[in-house]
């Protein structure tokens, strides 16, 4: 079975939203260790242990944000935000510009994939993500056969 959805436009704040909050799910580990830099007040009483370990964390959110701002902007980046059309299937992701023009994507280049309450959302890499909101497919089956084939591959569990 091959799944037609309509065409979609990821706006580009839900593409912002969706790559910053997967990246700080991904990097948690990243809180460990602003706690334990503000640990160091303990050892030796002084505000700048926690002053120093906020402003590094300010930063490091600031990175991330401005790399994905930054994919908005870049021309390699462009496709992602044009009106797009996707043909899902069991093989692979075929990404339609229009009717001649497309591009596979398959399925060993998604790294995982993610159901959410209204939205499939597949990372090829932590800046590059295919955003599918479920009003794109035609009907339920086709949301049911999507979530078939991530749990068939592996990307999603089987509850």
């Amino acid at each position: 079975m091959i799944v037609r959805t309509k065409k979609y436009q990821l706006p580009t704040k839900t593409y912002i939203g969706v790559a910053f909050k997967a990246v700080l799910k991904q990097q948690w580990w990243v809180f460990t260790i602003y706690l334990a830099i503000c640990a160091g007040y303990f050892w030796i009483p002084n505000h700048w242990w926690i002053t120093g370990a906020s402003i590094a964390l300010i930063l490091y959110f600031l990175f991330w944000l401005i790399q994905f701002v930054g994919v908005t902007q870049l021309e390699q980046g462009k496709f992602m935000f044009q009106k797009l059309s996707y043909e899902i299937s069991s093989q692979q992701i075929l990404i339609k510009l229009n009717a001649k023009q497309g591009m596979p994507m398959k399925w060993d280049q998604i790294k995982r994939a993610k159901k959410g309450k209204n939205a499939f959302t597949f990372f090829a890499s932590k800046a590059q993500l295919v955003h599918l909101p479920f009003k794109v497919f035609n009907n339920d089956n086709e949301v049911r056969f999507v979530e078939t084939v991530l749990k068939r591959k592996g990307y999603i569990s089987k509850m």
